[in-house]
C-alpha cells in the first residue's frame, strides 16, 4: 500500500490514516493515531518523511512533529513545540529546513527550524506580527519569497522576502502589503506549476482572484476575479480552501453556505479561469484535497462527519465516486500522500 489520506478529527482528538485504493478511490481505516489534543491544520515535508499538526488543548497550543512509516503510513511522535495561538495553516519551505505557520487570531507568522530527525527546534527562528486574520503562509517555488493573506477587515496579502538559510521573513521593500479588492478577503493561495501565476480564494467575496507573480520582485498583481457561485448567488456564503489539479489544468474552491465545490478550467496559455459550475458536497465543506495522482478529490465538512470522494474528469469536472465515508467526526484537514 502506498496511497493514504490523513484526516485529523478535531472532535475526537485523533488522526485517521486512511488507506486509499488508487484505482477506485475507496478508503479504509489503516491507523487511528491518538493525539490527546484537538488537531486542525497539518502539512508534510516535500520528502514525505514527516508531518506537522497544529494542536489545541484549552488555551494551550502546540505544533507536533511525526515521522511517517513509509511502509504502513503510520505516524510516530517526534515531539511538540508550544506556540502562542492555534496555527490555521502550516507549510514547510522548499528545502525542508523550516516550518512556517500562520495564526488567525494572533495575527502572527512564525518560522521554526526543523532538526535532522524531523522534529521542530525551539525557540522559533522568526516571529513576525502582521495583523489579525492571517490565514495562510507559504514560500513560492523559488523559496525566495513568502506570502500571508489576511481575510475580513484586514483584506490584504503580506509579501515577504524569505531567507532560506536563516528562516527569516523580511517585509518585501517593493510592496510589503498588497491591498485587495473591497470585500474580497483573500484566504488561501496556490501557485501554478508552470506559469508565474498565483490564485487566491476570497473568503468574504466568494470569488477567486488570479495574480501575476513577478518572480524577480516577489510581488503579486491582480489579473482576474471570478465568482465561485452560480449566477443566482448564495447569501451568507464564504470560501474556505483552494486547490489546483497537479496538471495545472483545473482549480477548485469550497463554498460554505452554498455547500459545494466550485470548479474552474485554467486556460493553458493565459492561466485565466472559466467556471465549470459547482459540485454539491456535504454541509459546510471546508477542508478538501486532491490526491497527488490527480484522479480523486476528497472533501470533508464542518457540519458533517462524512468524507466525500469525487473522481476528477478529463475536463476537470467532479463526479461523485462511491458512498460517503463516515469519519466518526468532522475533518479538521484532508491530506493525501503517496509514499511509494
Amino acid at each position: 500500500m502506498s496511497h493514504y489520506v490523513y484526516v485529523p478529527i478535531g472532535s475526537a482528538q485523533h488522526l485517521l490514516v486512511l488507506a486509499m485504493d488508487p484505482l477506485s478511490g475507496a478508503l479504509a481505516v489503516q491507523h487511528e493515531v491518538p493525539l490527546g489534543k484537538s488537531p486542525h491544520a497539518m502539512c508534510a515535508d516535500f520528502a514525505r518523511k514527516n508531518v506537522y499538526i497544529g494542536l489545541r488543548q484549552g488555551e494551550a497550543y502546540a505544533i507536533a512533529a511525526y515521522a511517517i512509516d513509509r511502509q504502513t503510513g503510520g505516524l510516530t511522535l517526534l515531539g511538540e513545540v508550544a506556540v502562542e495561538g492555534m496555527p490555521c495553516y502550516l507549510a514547510t519551505d522548499c528545502t525542508g529546513k523550516f516550518l512556517l505557520a500562520a495564526y488567525y487570531s494572533a495575527g502572527l507568522a512564525t518560522v521554526h527550524a526543523i532538526g535532522a530527525d524531523g522534529g521542530l527546534q525551539e525557540p522559533a527562528v522568526c516571529r513576525y506580527e502582521t495583523e489579525t486574520y492571517a490565514h495562510f503562509i507559504a514560500t513560492d517555488p523559488t523559496n525566495r519569497y513568502a506570502f500571508v493573506p489576511h481575510v475580513e477587515s484586514a483584506n490584504a496579502i503580506y509579501q515577504f522576502d524569505f531567507d532560506q538559510t536563516t528562516g527569516q521573513l523580511t517585509a518585501n521593500k517593493r510592496t510589503p502589503i498588497l491591498a485587495c479588492g473591497a470585500g474580497e478577503g483573500p484566504r488561501h493561495l496556490v501557485f501554478h506549476p508552470t506559469m508565474d501565476l498565483v490564485y487566491a480564494d476570497n473568503e468574504q467575496g466568494s470569488s477567486v482572484t488570479v495574480y501575476r507573480f513577478d518572480s524577480g520582485q516577489g510581488t503579486l498583481a491582480g489579473m482576474q476575479t471570478v465568482s465561485t457561485l452560480p449566477a443566482e448567488g448564495c447569501e451568507g456564503n464564504s470560501n474556505a480552501q483552494i486547490h489546483m489539479h497537479p496538471s495545472g489544468k483545473s482549480l477548485y474552491v469550497s463554498n460554505r453556505g452554498h455547500d459545494s465545490i466550485a470548479m474552474f478550467a485554467i486556460d493553458a496559455e493565459t492561466g485565466l479561469l472559466t467556471s465549470l459550475g459547482q459540485q454539491p458536497g456535504e454541509e459546510v465543506p471546508r477542508a478538501f484535497a486532491i490526491d497527488p495522482d490527480g484522479d480523486f478529490l476528497y472533501s470533508g465538512a464542518d457540519a458533517s462527519n462524512f468524507l466525500r470522494t469525487f473522481r476528477v474528469g478529463e475536463d476537470g469536472r467532479l463526479e461523485p465516486q462511491g458512498a460517503p465515508f463516515d469519519l466518526g467526526g468532522t475533518a479538521g484537514w484532508v491530506y493525501p500522500l503517496v509514499l511509494a
